[in-house]
């Protein structure tokens, strides 16, 4: 994301650059195009870019076809993130923020008959290259723009980007209006402060002279039960294996169901941030590819979408292995993939189904089940249905998450222990065996009807990713929140009666470790009420006044 003031500064707050892949008879696969042209890739970059912006032979893509792909960064131009971009990401939910070291694609590929090209095709692909994981928006962004640049070519797509050089910045929780070729998108952004089922976006009444704008209901969430429709008899299953962390190879008939059934299974722990990595699209000729297929150790925590067979037979090593056929799009339930042994898999014609020795440690909510299939009958819009399912894994996730809240809660220095002048006590170490032992009288089943081995699920979750990454960020939060409560107890003393008997050192150590939380403050890295920093500064000021002037000029130099 670039400083603001510099050029393309707007346009870096949504997108790193926009890329065209075009299919060239000598080269295969090359980048024609990289808008802004200053936008630095490395060779690995362009490489990977080149290779994930095409189906692979085996899918048969004709026609027009959206999917996304993420890839890690190589270096090149990494930018350090400036005070905007932090305090945009600390107002966003976990699983929204801002990627740090991985791009992700959003791809808009064409295949259609041409004989004016020697393939007898035109082949191309017109990519968005972003840190935001908003796939709902960039999909709908791009199929504006896609067709009519597959049409008119360069001068286009210089007068989109312009267009998104002016969108305001992503600020979670805004409902933006972002005008594009004649449309206006409108979107609500997110924030850690919303409901976890926000309504549409409120129309904003200044902007009533635009045309009728087009409500995106989100900028993120896909279709839920669309793209569950194969796996809904193991939703429950695939969601304790993704809370694990488990190592998933998915098997798709194309990069499109690929890419949308691995991004449905990450977003399926919601609130929880997603901690391990995870490719929507996946080819033989990505450069982690020897990295993620090696058998001298085990398994990567990793997702992994991919359309070639040749997967299966590289990873059959691996535990868990979800292969998918093509969507059915009639009114009935597709038939469902079956729970088969990994023994079972062949490598050769591999039959939809979920391969793997796993045996879920909570019991399968049959309800559950009954009433997505009862909505189908109905005929229940696709919406609905999602709705359904996305509060049935949001509350699965929930009851599992509270336990934990609670107990890490109480952790946390009572607030009588922190008083001014003194060091502020720990936070107490997380014990496992306490947590244990805390569910029976605070455990998941207060809040969820399912039965099973709870205590066993959360045994393996200790050992996941996700522990840690909810361990650490939570363990993060309230470290800053007991510096924040020593700040406002320092406030609220009297510094003149403290400094009576203080040497000068013991001022000056004082004035420096105020300047240094004032700083972290203002950075939004501590939450501190803006009397509290008002009242800080002018503590700093009554004890630089009381030292000699000599020291005054040191601390303060004109």
């Amino acid at each position: 994301m670039r400083a603001p003031g510099t050029p393309w500064a707007r346009f870096s707050a949504w997108l790193e650059c926009v890329c065209v892949v075009t299919f060239d008879l000598e080269l295969g696969q090359a980048l024609e195009l990289v808008y802004p042209s200053d936008f630095q890739l490395t060779d690995k970059e362009k490489s990977s870019i080149c290779y994930l912006s095409f189906p692979d032979s085996h899918s048969g893509c004709l026609g027009d076809t959206q999917f996304s792909f993420r890839i890690r960064q190589c270096g090149g131009q990494r930018r350090p993130g400036h005070a905007g971009e932090k305090r945009g990401d600390s107002g966003a939910p976990a699983s929204l923020q801002r990627e740090p070291a991985h791009y992700f694609g959003y791809v808009y590929f064409r295949q259609v008959k041409d004989s004016s090209v020697k393939r007898g095709y035109f082949q191309k692909s017109l990519v968005l290259l972003s840190r935001l994981p908003f796939v709902r928006l960039f999909q709908a962004l791009l199929g504006l723009v896609a067709p009519e640049f597959f049409d008119k070519l360069a001068p286009c797509l210089e007068a989109v980007c312009n267009e998104i050089d002016q969108w305001p910045a992503p600020a979670p929780g805004r409902t933006l209006s972002l005008p594009v070729m004649g449309v206006v998108l409108q979107v609500h952004i997110p924030s850690r402060a919303d409901t976890p089922e926000p309504g549409p976006p409120e129309p904003s009444g200044h902007e009533t002279l635009l045309p009728a704008p087009v409500v995106l209901p989100s900028v993120h969430e896909l279709d839920l039960f669309r793209c569950f429709r194969p796996v809904l008899a193991h939703v429950q299953l695939l969601w304790e294996l993704m809370l694990l962390g488990e190592p998933l190879l998915v098997l798709a008939p194309s990069p499109a169901v690929s890419s949308e059934m691995v991004l449905a299974l990450t977003s399926c722990l919601q609130p929880l941030k997603f901690c391990c990595d995870y490719r929507p699209y996946f080819t033989i000729h990505d450069s982690e590819f020897k990295e993620f297929t090696t058998r001298t150790q085990a398994p990567p925590n990793v997702v992994l979408g991919v359309t070639n067979p040749f997967f299966i037979k590289t990873l059959q090593h691996w535990p868990h292995i979800l292969r998918v056929g093509e969507p059915k799009t009639s009114g009935d339930l597709p038939k469902q993939v079956k729970l088969k042994k990994p023994s079972r898999l062949k490598t050769l014609d591999t039959k939809p189904g979920l391969y793997t020795a796993y045996t879920a440690h909570l019991h399968r909510d049959k309800a559950l089940f009954r009433r997505l299939l009862k909505g189908l009958q109905k005929k229940r819009p696709s919406d609905v249905q999602t709705a359904v399912l996305r509060r049935h894994l949001l509350e699965l996730t929930q009851s599992f998450i509270i336990p934990l809240e609670h107990y890490m809660a109480s952790l946390m220095p009572l607030q009588k222990g922190i008083v001014p002048w003194k060091t502020p006590p720990q936070i107490r170490p997380f014990r496992q065996d306490d947590f244990l032992h805390s569910l029976e009288r605070s455990g998941p089943q207060l809040t969820c009807v399912l039965k099973g081995d709870w205590l066993g699920l959360y045994r393996r979750f200790f050992k996941s990713p996700h522990f840690d990454g909810w361990y650490r960020q939570r363990r993060r939060e309230m470290a800053q929140k007991l510096e924040a409560l020593h700040l406002e107890a320092i406030c609220e003393a009297n510094i003149e009666l403290w400094m009576k008997d203080k040497s000068e050192v013991e001022v000056v150590d004082l004035i420096l470790k105020l300047r240094e939380r004032l700083v972290r403050a203002q950075g939004h890295q501590l939450p501190v009420k803006e009397a509290t920093l008002k009242r800080a500064r002018l503590y700093i000021d009554t004890a630089i006044g009381s030292l000699p002037k000599d020291l005054q000029a040191v601390l303060c130099p004109p």
